[in-house]
């Protein structure tokens, strides 16, 4: 009996965590991939089938929008990268007694509404805006120039809003760094460039895997940032999402859209795990 009660203890420990995947994602993905194949509409309801065109009607008409949240994504996600990374590496080599403060005025602006702080950048990018109308005036940029509805002004509102997502698990790995081994390797004629690339960087692998999901997932799946920002040009399958479950109540189609965009998402950070490399991680974390 005690050696049953030992075995059964890592799976009565684990229980709590199965129920809340369990009620949280299996059954919405269950009800959303079922919604997917049902026919009917929002009046009449709608009848369980195996309709699975859907699913090929969705990518054969939505095909570009998935692309361009892909990319969009990516390149948000790297340019957060290249930001957080100096960031988190100062105040966690150099913040001192004021690490805590430093970290607290980096989340603090994300205390403020999503959407309230897109429309501050909406404001802020708009073409006689204090920034642009601003250079306008001294002549130098043409009066013609524009940031708003381009796709520089979404990737700009997706890197400002993941910025705090990258930072902070990129300063937990790099404050986790033992010193002695950064001194080691000074020890050993290693230029600071060479320890930063050879020691810092492989030793903060955990929080640079970690910050990319956060953004690259997040930020694939937006669609405030475009919708604001953007323009027709520039929509993301978000919106599409959005437009198909709110505007047309065209639910199996909305769906249809959200289930691939959860598939695909599953595909790259897949690709992306088996590129990076989560043993090499792994090995670092330890």
């Amino acid at each position: 009996m005690r050696r049953l009660s030992r075995n059964l203890a890592p799976y009565l420990l684990s229980l709590p965590s199965w129920v809340y995947l369990a009620v949280f994602f299996v059954i919405p993905l269950g009800s959303m991939l079922g919604l997917a194949l049902a026919t009917g509409d929002p009046l009449d309801g709608y009848v369980m089938s195996d309709n699975f065109s859907e699913f090929s009607l969705a990518f054969s008409q939505y095909h570009a929008e998935f692309l361009r949240s892909f990319i969009y994504g990516a390149i948000s996600t790297i340019i957060t990268l290249i930001i957080a990374f100096p960031v988190a590496y100062w105040i966690a080599f150099y913040g001192g007694r004021n690490k805590s403060t430093y970290l607290f005025l980096l989340v603090l602006p994300f205390f403020v509404t999503f959407v309230i702080r897109v429309l501050a950048w909406e404001f802020i990018l708009s073409d006689q805006g204090f920034v642009l109308g601003t250079l306008k005036n001294l002549g130098l940029i043409p009066q013609t120039a524009h940031i708003l509805s381009t796709q520089w002004a979404v990737i700009g509102g997706l890197v400002y809003n993941s910025l705090a997502y990258y930072v902070l698990p990129l300063y937990v790995a790099l404050e986790k760094i033992d010193r002695r081994v950064v001194q080691a390797a000074n020890d050993l004629y290693a230029t600071p460039a060479i320890a930063f690339t050879r020691v810092i960087i492989p030793l903060s692998a955990p929080g640079i895997f970690a910050g990319f999901l956060l953004v690259f997932v997040t930020n694939v799946g937006d669609f405030v940032n475009a919708f604001i920002l953007g323009g027709p040009g520039t929509y993301m399958i978000g919106n599409v999402i959005q437009d198909s479950f709110f505007d047309n109540q065209n639910y199996p189609l909305a769906a249809a859209l959200s289930s691939m965009l959860m598939f695909l998402l599953m595909i790259a950070i897949f690709l992306y795990a088996k590129a990076f490399g989560t043993d090499t991680i792994q090995d670092y974390a330890a």
